[in-house]
């Protein structure tokens, strides 16, 4: 705790000042143009990533960057794209997997999470990536594989989501796929053809 609290000092003493005019706006406005869906992996900071400004992201992160299809019922992860799509209306939105993502190691590798039932649980939303995936061989590039297919899977689960249909539908909102690649920083885009493109080298 000490650490956190230094660097909540260390803010207030030397990045808030230089950004206080940004903050005296944020005070009143919430605008962010993007929603970005990520893994809740320590290793995996969107505002890192993209460089972004406070405000500039609307950010879910969950475990491996699963987004349940739609249902009816309460849900913290549904009731927050709606938010996001619905009331603050962004105009983009990013469902983001990486490497060494500890939930599709679990997958790939056949892990027993008898001890973790919850999770277990939880991982059954990408039991479509899963399929997709069901022949390879596991290791390294059965991982990087069942990554990519999970971006592709969560991307269609989102778009089960009443808000994001209607989004899509008048062309309010454009969906992405991102794998951040956590030993070089690269962050490649997939498209529905399945084409990888680095978005910077």
């Amino acid at each position: 705790m000490q650490h956190l609290t230094e660097g909540v000092a260390r803010f207030q003493r030397d990045v808030f000042p230089a950004k206080a005019d940004l903050f005296t706006h944020l005070a009143a406005h919430h605008t962010p143009h993007t929603l970005f869906i990520g893994c809740s992996d320590a290793r995996v900071v969107p505002e890192l990533i993209t460089q972004g400004e406070p405000g500039e992201l609307f950010v879910i992160r969950t475990a491996a960057n699963l987004v349940p299809a739609y249902a009816p019922g309460a849900n913290g992860v549904t009731a927050s794209i709606e938010y996001a799509v619905s009331a603050l209306g962004v105009s983009d939105i990013v469902v983001c997997g990486h490497s060494a993502c500890g939930a599709m190691t679990a997958l790939a590798e056949g892990h027993d999470l008898a001890g973790a039932p919850t999770v277990a649980d939880w991982l059954r939303h990408a039991d479509a990536a899963v399929a997709r995936t069901a022949g390879m061989t596991a290791g390294p590039d059965k991982v990087g594989a069942l990554v990519r297919q999970n971006v592709y899977a969560q991307l269609t689960n989102l778009t089960t989501q009443p808000s994001v249909a209607r989004a899509l539908a008048e062309k309010k909102v454009t969906l992405h796929g991102w794998v951040f690649d956590i030993a070089t920083g690269r962050v490649e885009a997939l498209d529905v053809t399945g084409t990888v493109t680095a978005l910077a080298s």
